[in-house]
């Protein structure tokens, strides 16, 4: 077999990112991440706060676009990928070999959880759009129901000592940081679902965030997405 036929077919690039043809893009998508729009404000607080000394850790790695985008442009110690869909880990792997960033980022089909009655296995309802797949999914309208296996927040951040958290796990957000500790994380990239939780939901994380020490880096950040540091930190980036 020759190189060229096992090189992935490429369908769209971002800041440098090949993002290898799936059946989990669409041409609307593929525009998007052409002109770094999709999660584009994940992404770019991501590129705000880390730096080469980094160990980053990522809750919801999507199609693995926004850890490749990081792991190649900011060049961290490693970056730490954990997703719920099990149908999106080869995809995701398959970007990484693209960008030959094996060796700096990797991904587990597991789900982090920070509260002290963690079950070994949690449900996940996949559904057609991997957008709208989660752990509270519809179970009536899901395509299908598998088990994941789970692992303890506070453990893996022991092991791993990660410096930078990014979270984008379609409403899961709230419950795990209502019992993490953040002492570990000198920077936070997190979005907020407040279709699973409502305002009151949104208000209770960014309570949450304040008083473990982060500060909104405003420029950075969104109404429901926020860029926090340590509001030290903050402090002297805005000076």
């Amino acid at each position: 077999m020759t190189e060229q036929s096992q090189s992935p077919e490429i369908a769209a690039e971002c800041l440098g990112v090949k993002v290898p043809a799936s059946d989990f893009l669409n041409d609307k998508r593929i525009e998007r991440i052409n002109a770094a729009r999709y999660e584009g404000q994940e992404i770019a607080g991501a590129l705000h706060v880390v730096c080469e000394d980094d160990v980053v850790l990522e809750i919801g790695a999507g199609i693995g676009v926004v850890g490749a985008v990081v792991a190649l442009n900011r060049s961290p110690k490693s970056v730490h990928s954990y997703e719920a869909n099990p149908n999106l880990i080869p995809t995701i792997r398959a970007l990484y070999a693209a960008n030959s960033l094996e060796d700096r980022i990797s991904v587990q089909n597991t789900v982090l959880i920070s509260g002290t009655d963690r079950p070994d296995t949690i449900p996940f309802y996949v559904h057609n759009s991997y957008l709208g797949s989660s752990l509270d999914g519809d179970p009536d309208r899901a395509m299908e129901k598998v088990d994941i296996a789970t692992a303890d927040f506070a453990t893996v951040c022991d092991d791993l000592k990660p410096t930078v958290l990014i979270m984008d796990i379609e409403g899961g957000e709230l419950e795990l940081l209502r019992h993490a500790d953040l002492a570990a994380f000198r920077a936070i990239v997190l979005e907020f679902h407040p279709g699973a939780y409502g305002k009151e939901g949104v208000a209770e994380c960014k309570t949450i965030l304040k008083s473990a020490g982060f500060a909104k880096v405003d420029k950075k950040s969104t109404r429901f997405v926020w860029t926090c540091e340590r509001a030290a930190q903050s402090e002297e980036s805005a000076a």
